[in-house]
């Protein structure tokens, strides 16, 4: 059976201002390496053959190289990110552009923990139905705001959205062949708009995305867990 060919682009384009520190979250250091290292390093494990892109903003990647040659880091290529996410990723389909793909995968790069069976569930998802992200059920109340007050939600039809996104290669290439529009919240919202379905797979709850200081108090007790099983 011919393997499936896949196209990783992972945007770390954050300048992490609700992180408070001196560097952007994804050269955070977490469990003794970089955030985006982890990331890098999960797909290159979990997807052996893929080409692997990392999307920087414009200047961060002289400060990469240097950081990232005092860790193991898996092969991959760059491309600058742009003003949007969805500018950075559509560079990140130009740097892949040419390559013959049957699936790309776009991932958060401050999602350091994605398991590789979580990542290959995703994309056996996308193989099967042309699309897959994953998702994980809410465990807290939530209540909508109206006018002045608010009601309860049912949180039962609710799922919280997660990186890696998977596609059929084609598909999104021409999904991001059309003008930026501000509902565009990430590229299940892209393939939407082009008129196309939109499949589930189950997520993980250790599969965070670090935002917040306090994000990092997690990473680290993850981190720790992870250390444990090795």
């Amino acid at each position: 059976m011919e393997a499936t060919r896949t196209g990783v682009i992972i945007v770390a384009g954050g300048g992490g201002l609700r992180m408070g520190g001196s560097i952007p979250k994804q050269f955070a250091i977490v469990g003794g390496e970089p955030l985006l290292t982890r990331t890098v390093n999960n797909f290159a494990a979990a997807l052996p053959t893929a080409k692997l892109v990392v999307v920087l903003p414009a200047g961060q990647a002289d400060f990469w190289r240097n950081l990232s040659a005092r860790f193991p880091v898996a092969k991959h290529m760059l491309a600058e990110g742009g003003k949007e996410r969805f500018h950075s990723v559509k560079n990140g389909l130009a740097a892949l552009d040419g390559m013959e793909l049957d699936l790309i995968a776009v991932q958060d790069g401050v999602r350091p923990f994605a398991s590789a069976e979580m990542i290959r569930r995703a994309v056996d998802c996308a193989k099967e139905n042309g699309t897959a992200i994953p998702v994980v059920r809410p465990v807290d109340s939530f209540r909508r705001i109206e006018g002045d007050g608010s009601i309860p939600e049912d949180r039962s039809s609710l799922r919280i959205i997660q990186t890696p996104q998977v596609f059929d290669a084609e598909m999104l290439r021409k999904a991001y062949d059309t003008a930026y529009d501000k509902a565009f919240t990430d590229d299940a919202s892209v393939v939407e708009h082009a008129g196309h379905r939109i499949t589930l797979c189950e997520g993980e709850r250790t599969n965070i995305k670090i935002t917040t200081p306090e994000d990092i108090v997690f990473a680290e007790a993850i981190a720790g867990k992870l250390r444990e099983r090795e």
